[in-house]
């Protein structure tokens, strides 16, 4: 019968990048805190409740403010040295080895795979550049290339676009609820990281694929 070329078949995997293909942001965020001689959740909580705070982060997402710009008001927010500021804030994340490797078994076994990633600015510091993405994976979407951030729609929209396949077909992983709720009202599964073990049961029971 030959094989069937439409894409009722085709699953894809979109995975976030920070807290997903690595170990906690939010993590990182506090120890560089406590390392500053403040108190751990000092800067989140500035990001969630402080306007300006607010506006910074969402700022870099976009890619409206340079990292510089950035590290320059959160330096002054917090009252600490704005020098390396992201690379610094960052320092402790570690990758998942672990979640790379189910990436790349789903990919190997036919699904499409993409990272769709906020990101705190690309220079001078680019957290990504190591990780050989564009290599590894078939989509990678970055929020400061496009100009929007989740949990707006429309960079969920982008990222399943390039993948080439229907919403219903994906799942989409991140570590934050709130970046969750966009892809599912879209139409996606959507799975939380809370463990890496937890989240491979739960890949493995949705792509009925080994991923380990």
């Amino acid at each position: 019968m030959g094989h069937r070329h439409d894409h009722l078949d085709q699953r894809g995997l979109l995975l976030d990048f920070g807290g997903v293909l690595t170990t906690s942001v939010l993590d990182a965020i506090r120890r560089f805190c406590a390392e500053c001689g403040l108190a751990s959740n000092t800067l989140l909580d500035a990001f969630r409740s402080d306007p300006v705070a607010r506006r910074l982060l969402v700022d870099i997402e976009r890619g409206a403010i340079t990292q510089e710009e950035f590290e320059v008001g959160v330096g002054r927010l917090l009252g600490v040295d704005h020098h390396r500021l992201v690379e610094r804030m960052l320092a402790s994340c570690q990758p998942e080895p672990a979640v790379l490797e189910a990436a790349e078994r789903a990919r190997a076994a036919g699904v499409r795979t993409g990272v769709l990633s906020n990101s705190l600015g690309l220079h001078p510091y680019n957290p990504y550049e190591s990780w050989r993405l564009k290599e590894r994976f078939d989509v990678v979407v970055i929020s400061e290339e496009t100009g929007s951030r989740k949990p707006e729609p429309a960079i969920y929209r982008l990222a399943v676009e390039r993948l080439g396949l229907p919403f219903q077909a994906c799942v989409f992983v991140d570590d934050l609820a709130q970046n969750l709720e966009p892809a599912r009202a879209l139409g996606m599964t959507a799975i939380r990281k809370t463990s890496t073990a937890r989240l491979l049961d739960e890949l493995e029971g949705l792509l009925g694929i080994p991923l380990r």
